[in-house]
């Protein structure tokens, strides 16, 4: 086989060690955070050698996982934990909920999801299966469940189905939504959303005038997050990483 055939792009590798996606390993690239046998990479289109080369990510070593040791994790992230592996404030991270056997494995957050909502969160050691999960080609559905002051006007609800235009331009497509009855001054929705428009639904009800009390994410593709309770977390089983896998075309 020719040696050409064994070099593979700094991004993906460092997306397959599981520390990054695609795009954020460019983004450490570009902070000069990436370095290759000792010297700083310059872009995260260079080809590398996973068997010879030596790749150090924000000082620490990028190795590849071994073979079948990739692992998916479900996580119920409670609010006012950041979902990031690290936080210059010195917040809590969704990292620091896992039991040691995972933490040491340095699983990547699939996706954000903000600092006061709550709920399914997946982490995985898989580079191609965190990329694909965060590709906007490869966006899953998204369900969440949002508890509001008051009631939910029809109106709002029209609107939110029939998709809508925020002040800022931003253009959000129609939305499945589903509304359950009032109970004690409060009302539930689920929405099901495929955009990945930053705070979308916070940013939704804010310009219906509707406050939210609540946010809670409970399923993305054919994940739910079940009974799993607050700051829990457990690995996905075969079939359920074979069920994420084939919901985003990867072989």
């Amino acid at each position: 086989m020719p040696e050409t055939q064994a070099l593979i792009r700094l991004n993906k590798y460092i997306a397959q060690c599981g520390i990054a996606s695609r795009r954020g390993a460019d983004e450490l690239v570009f902070a000069g955070k990436v370095t290759v046998n000792g010297t700083v990479a310059d872009s995260p289109g260079i080809k590398i050698d996973p068997g010879a080369d030596s790749v150090v990510v924000d000082g620490k070593p990028a190795v590849l996982p071994g073979k079948g040791a990739d692992v998916t994790i479900l996580l119920h992230k409670p609010v006012e934990t950041v979902t990031t592996a690290s936080d210059p404030q010195g917040r809590k991270t969704v990292l620091d909920l896992l039991p040691k056997k995972y933490k040491d494995l340095r699983p990547f957050p699939v996706g954000r999801l903000d600092f006061f909502s709550e709920g399914l969160l997946l982490l995985t050691t898989d580079g191609d299966l965190c990329y694909r999960l965060t590709h906007p080609k490869f966006h899953l559905p998204k369900v969440y469940r949002v508890t509001v002051r008051g009631t939910v006007p029809d109106a709002a609800v029209a609107v939110m189905r029939k998709g809508m235009a925020l002040k800022d331009g931003d253009k959000l497509a129609p939305a499945k939504v589903q509304v359950n009855k009032p109970v004690a001054g409060t009302q539930q929705f689920e929405i099901t959303l495929i955009q990945g428009i930053n705070r979308q639904i916070r940013r939704m009800c804010e310009e219906l005038d509707m406050t939210i009390l609540r946010l809670m994410r409970v399923s993305q593709g054919p994940i739910s997050l079940g009974n799993l309770k607050r700051g829990q977390c457990r690995e996905l089983s075969d079939g359920e990483v074979l069920a994420l896998k084939k919901a985003v075309k990867l072989a």
